[in-house]
């Protein structure tokens, strides 16, 4: 292993000010921006009974495969953040493309809050606690490795302690502020291959 030796300003803790170059404009157009960048969407849930709550996130990235890490972006100003930073663990599932309601609820687009968001769906609690979405693409049950605070949000980072895989259905991406779909469902495909008679 080699390791390579930073310069102490590296570390060095740097103020947070806000830029007075910045403008509204700026950040509207900082947001238009990032519109055109498509991600999947996932639902974080986090919490047990009656404080279990989740979110929408489309910043979910792998971290590391050796250990198996991930990360994701979480304003410190959701209802989320105490609940996931006490409870030390989250499940990150990746939804698939007919499960836009269920972003929509963990999004709030309806005016859910809480344990409400779990409505209309079925769920299995894993190893940490968290609540894993059954029809998920596929579920990450993770505990709370750290978590960094930078600006408005927090880098949530967790170590991956389950997963279980689900089907091979098309997946719900964010693009352009909506939902989209990428890929087939598995009886589009079976159509389209000619595996299934019309």
């Amino acid at each position: 292993m080699t390791i390579v030796p930073l310069p102490p300003k590296f570390f060095a803790a740097k103020p947070v000010t806000p830029d007075p170059a910045a403008t509204p404009a700026d950040l509207a157009r900082f947001r238009a921006a990032l519109r055109h960048l498509a991600g999947g969407v996932s639902v974080i849930t986090t919490g047990r009974g009656p404080e279990r709550t989740g979110l929408v996130a489309t910043s979910v990235s792998s971290l590391s495969a050796e250990p198996p890490t991930l990360m994701f972006g979480l304003n410190l100003g959701s209802s989320s953040y105490p609940v996931l930073r006490d409870h030390g663990a989250f499940a990150v599932n990746f939804l698939a493309a007919d499960q836009k309601e269920i972003a929509d609820r963990f999004a709030g687009r309806g005016g859910e809050k809480g344990a409400a968001r779990y409505e209309g769906a079925r769920w299995t609690e894993g190893g940490t606690g968290a609540a894993l979405l059954d029809g998920a693409l596929a579920s990450l049950d993770c505990e709370v490795e750290e978590l960094i605070e930078r600006h408005s949000h927090a880098i949530v980072i967790g170590r991956i302690r389950a997963i279980r895989i689900g089907n091979d259905s098309a997946a719900l991406v964010y693009w352009r502020g909506d939902y989209e779909r990428l890929g087939w469902m598995p009886e589009e495909a079976a159509t389209a291959l000619g595996l299934r008679a019309n």
